[in-house]
């Protein structure tokens, strides 16, 4: 089994424990990218490799090249637009990528958001610190719990799941879920009431995005859309920042009316004199959710297990695999680590 191994922008040490390494180098042929003339690293490679660990494109002219090839794993863990799909799935090429790795991480830290957001953790930490903290009651004035609260979801891939499965703790009254790609029938045996967008925003106190931004949804949540939240109820996005009207937000959490809590953003770094740094009653995290050594490492061990199957000619289980009818439709952008 020969692999082509080309997984910038990630790197071995990021997504493999040592043990995982070694067992991915030691049990295979893996030719690894060394830095000079792609172009001719793959014309060299492609015709024997039958595995290919690489986000680099691959159009129709690399793909008649790799005559062998079984599949291709995006470690970066999106689907980019940069594969000849279609030819893949003539083939019968996998296309994996591991997305669901980060799912726990950013769902442990998504709910820390909504405590935050409904206790004003991290607001009264501040006024601590310029002198102007309020004590007891007075500190209160607009808290609420979450236990026994609404939920509400925008999407319910693994994200969803992983956050969903969270909550019994807090004996939600509702979870409701929007997600157009998931018949009522999966939503209901998973659990959660299926809804309307509108209905997700006018009945939920705390309303979690995590859909993956697609042709479909990009600014789902405008301006019209925002304003059918409740007075007060929290927004927390753990996704895509495209999935949001940034300008409508800056417009609505001016006036007080909701609570935000963002991991994302339209451009990251964000600008350090950009007037989003400004807005009130908005939690701020610099795209960190997912950013763990744990959760970054099951990206290998994940790729690992995958590999194995295939080499002894059984399905991919560990791996997310693209779907004919929704992979060109993702719009997810590239991991920038510039």
């Amino acid at each position: 089994m020969k692999i082509i191994y080309d997984p910038a922008p990630r790197t071995a040490a990021e997504m493999f424990s040592n043990e995982d390494f070694s067992a991915f180098m030691g049990g295979y042929d893996v030719v690894t990218y060394d830095g000079g003339d792609r172009d001719a690293f793959y014309d060299a490679h492609l015709p024997d490799c039958n595995i290919l660990v690489s986000q680099q494109p691959m159009g129709a002219d690399r793909l008649a090249k790799a005559s062998n090839l079984k599949a291709i794993f995006n470690v970066e863990t999106n689907f980019l637009p940069n594969i000849d799909y279609e030819a893949c799935f003539q083939r019968g090429i996998h296309v994996l990528a591991p997305s669901g790795v980060f799912a726990l991480a950013v769902a442990e830290m998504g709910l820390g958001m909504a405590i935050s957001l409904a206790r004003g953790i991290h607001s009264e930490h501040a006024r601590f610190l310029d002198g102007t903290e309020r004590y007891g009651l007075e500190g209160n004035g607009d808290a609420e719990l979450l236990t026994g609260s609404q939920f509400g979801f925008i999407g319910f891939g693994d994200l969803g799941k992983a956050l969903q499965a969270l909550l019994p703790a807090f004996r939600p009254a509702a979870v409701r879920v929007f997600d157009p790609w998931l018949p009522d029938g999966h939503l209901a045996r998973l659990g959660v009431q299926p809804a309307s967008l509108d209905e997700v925003l006018t009945k939920s106190r705390f309303v979690f995005v995590v859909a993956s931004i697609t042709t479909e949804n990009q600014h789902l949540l405008n301006r019209d859309k925002l304003s059918l939240m409740q007075p007060g109820a929290s927004l927390i996005l753990l996704s895509r920042a495209a999935v949001l009207d940034f300008d409508a937000l800056a417009e609505i959490v001016s006036t007080g009316r909701i609570r935000v809590a963002t991991d994302v953003f339209p451009q990251e770094p964000v600008p350090s004199g950009d007037t989003l740094r400004a807005l009130p009653n908005v939690l701020f995290s610099p795209h960190r959710a997912g950013a763990l050594n744990s959760a970054l490492q099951e990206i290998g061990k994940r790729v690992l297990e995958d590999v194995d199957l295939i080499s002894r000619g059984l399905p991919p289980v560990s791996c997310r695999r693209a779907e004919r009818e929704t992979v060109m439709r993702m719009r997810s952008k590239p991991v920038d680590k510039t």
